[in-house]
């Protein structure tokens, strides 16, 4: 009876196991797709460099933060 509950117990560590190991590479075995390149602004008061997702536009013109946006004027 102790080496059925054990060959069990074991048998749902295993499956537990991969199916951990599944979520960790993606769908049928396949590592995840990277993301989609996003186009770069560039700050009009101090010149960083940012995603255009995360710029404030204002005007025509790019800003990094509310500061600099208010800055420019």
């Amino acid at each position: 009876m102790a080496k059925l509950l054990l060959i069990i117990l074991a048998v749902v560590v295993l499956v537990l196991w991969f199916k951990h190991m599944g979520r960790q590479r993606g769908e049928a075995g396949r590592p995840p797709a990277p993301k989609a390149a996003e186009d770069m602004v560039r700050c009009r008061v101090c010149a960083v460099n940012l995603p255009r997702s995360e710029a404030i536009l204002s005007k025509g013109r790019f800003y990094c933060c509310d500061e600099h946006r208010r800055r420019d004027g």
